[in-house]
């Protein structure tokens, strides 16, 4: 494989970065300020529920899809179409005058975020492969801090009680340009690697069982940060009776939880171990949404959504190592089997939550997370002890690609959020 002029690659890395960046401000943006959307629609939390639905069922079958569009088009193609179609889609919600619209309107945002979401990631891996070292935590911590931007930016146009439409048009208009222009910094990827995906199938079929394991922690873990982004605003303004602009600070504080928990999670894997890390982190996530559930006012439920931000966010990245060091040569099936699974928790997930909500109270159906964060633990323990070991200084040396490894980079550069 050839080796792109190292301005090249730099430039794609600072891009990817960027990307992850944006595609996170946009979701900060349009998770706390549901309240407002509810608001705006009059929507009870059935009809939230649906809207969730609407794009997550949207996002999880486009994203089934991917591997077969990108072996045709690539993932530079597709994401600079991908990419700019979010911050179109979120001025089509900001702009829906009623529920059936906005359904439809929420479905082309789930369809146009499978397509940034897969597609950002495969990018991810090509910039991470030619640069022969470890990069995905920080593309994601990337878009952990653009969550946290958004969140923010929520907040304050909330408590300037700027409307929920002129807040949603005003990004989508400022992220639109952004969008196109970063575009021009991704990599082409060479022949063999847009031809890999032809034997992905005959692949898959016979992935072991620990990969499934895998990928069924990752949609655990998937599913409770699904869980803070769609309903903890609201449990703060309907159970707790807070103001808009408090109920919005939830999710960016969970991010700058997620964030924070990112940046020191492989060192706290190449001291304890990965098997330790992901038990201990099943255990502090249960512990953070029984903080929530159990709050009798609004700080004790925010402290709750930090503590979860801070232990669960470790879990997914893990998880995706974990994959690629599972099957020997064959690491992109592993992981891309993972990423299937795991997916479905953060799109779907949430949905489920809110059905126990409507049929119960929204305390109870976010306490069904606490047994779902214990069986990451109860997963944990069930991992092969080499797979999730974490490995030490000697990690890596066994064949597996680049990034795959829980190996510290402090040369990384300035920018990629170094997870």
């Amino acid at each position: 494989m050839q080796t792109p002029p190292a301005g090249a690659l730099r430039r794609a890395h600072r891009g990817v970065v960027a990307t992850f960046a944006l595609v996170g401000v946009v979701n900060g943006l349009l998770a706390a300020r549901l309240p407002g959307l509810a608001a705006k629609l009059g929507l009870d939390t059935g009809d939230v529920g649906l809207v969730i639905l609407s794009w997550g069922v949207a996002a999880t079958l486009t994203m089934q899809c991917m591997r077969w569009l990108v072996a045709a088009l690539g993932n530079r193609v597709l994401l600079r179409v991908g990419t700019p179609l979010v911050t179109v889609c979120v001025g089509l919600i900001g702009l829906s005058p009623s529920f059936p619209v906005l359904l439809g309107a929420a479905s082309c945002f789930g369809v146009a975020s499978g397509v940034a979401e897969a597609m950002m990631n495969a990018q991810g891996s090509l910039v991470e492969r030619r640069s022969g070292r470890p990069l995905m935590n920080g593309f994601h911590a990337g878009w952990s801090a653009g969550a946290v931007a958004g969140g923010l930016l929520a907040v304050l146009l909330a408590a300037l009680d700027v409307p929920y439409t002129a807040s949603v048009l005003g990004v989508a208009a400022v992220s639109l340009p952004l969008a196109l222009a970063v575009g021009r910094t991704y990599l082409a990827e060479p022949d063999e690697d847009a031809n890999a995906d032809a034997d992905e199938t005959e692949q898959r079929r016979n992935l072991p069982p620990v990969v499934y394991l895998i990928g069924a922690v990752a949609f655990m873990a998937l599913l409770v940060e699904g869980l803070v982004a769609d309903w903890s605003g609201l449990l703060l303004a309907r159970e707790l009776h807070t103001t808009e602009a408090v109920a919005a600070l939830a999710y960016p504080l969970f991010e700058v939880a997620t964030f924070t928990g990112r940046l020191c999670g492989d060192g706290l894997r190449l001291r304890f171990g990965g098997r330790a890390l992901l038990a201990t982190a099943g255990v502090a996530t249960a512990a953070g949404v029984l903080l929530v559930v159990l709050a009798g006012s609004a700080a004790w439920a925010v402290a709750g959504f930090a503590l979860t931000g801070l232990a669960v966010c470790v879990v997914v990245p893990l998880c995706m190592s974990l994959a690629g060091a599972a099957v020997p040569g064959r690491s992109d099936a592993a992981v891309a089997q993972v990423s299937a699974i795991g997916y479905a928790g953060l799109l779907a997930g949430p949905v489920l939550i809110g059905f126990v909500a409507e049929a119960t109270s929204l305390r109870t159906g976010i306490a069904t997370a606490v047994g779902v964060a214990l069986l990451i633990t109860v997963g944990a323990a069930r991992m092969p002890r080499d797979a999730a070991a974490g490995g030490g200084p000697g990690a890596g040396r066994s064949g597996e690609p680049a990034g795959a490894g829980p190996r510290a980079h402090p040369e990384e550069p300035a920018g990629a959020g170094g997870a």
